[in-house]
């Protein structure tokens, strides 16, 4: 797959990036100020069947990007469907977003800022 060749680099050092912050629960509202959530849609044809080491990857990749960028932005986690991967980071504006995505050689088809977060919990 052209995505993976493109995306598989020599790790500068495989750390999971900003694990604490996914760790915990992060909600919009709770923010620093400059700092906003963002959900990002990468269209991917066959994402789902993409394999653990194509996967690694492609998080080695982001994570070398997003060290090399600096502090301003964080990859929380990313949720992988047949075709698609939607991406949840922190950073203060979509140019941010859309600059991580083209250094790193990712589609970012889409990006939505989140203005809060709902649940099963929000219904009591």
């Amino acid at each position: 797959m052209k995505l993976a060749k493109v995306l598989v680099i020599p790790a500068l050092s495989l750390i999971l990036c900003c694990s604490a912050l996914a760790e915990e629960t992060v909600r919009p509202e709770t923010l620093p100020e400059g700092q906003h959530m963002y959900v990002i849609e990468r269209q991917i044809p066959g994402a789902g069947k993409l394999t653990p080491v194509e996967l690694k990857g492609i998080a080695q990749t982001s994570c070398g990007v997003l060290k090399a960028m600096g502090p301003q932005i964080h990859w929380l986690y990313s949720y992988v469907t047949a075709d698609k991967i939607y991406c949840v980071y922190l950073a203060p504006n979509e140019e941010t977003i859309r600059e991580h995505a083209q250094k790193g050689g990712f589609p970012a088809n889409s990006v939505s800022q989140v203005s809060t977060i709902i649940s099963p919990k929000t219904a009591e």
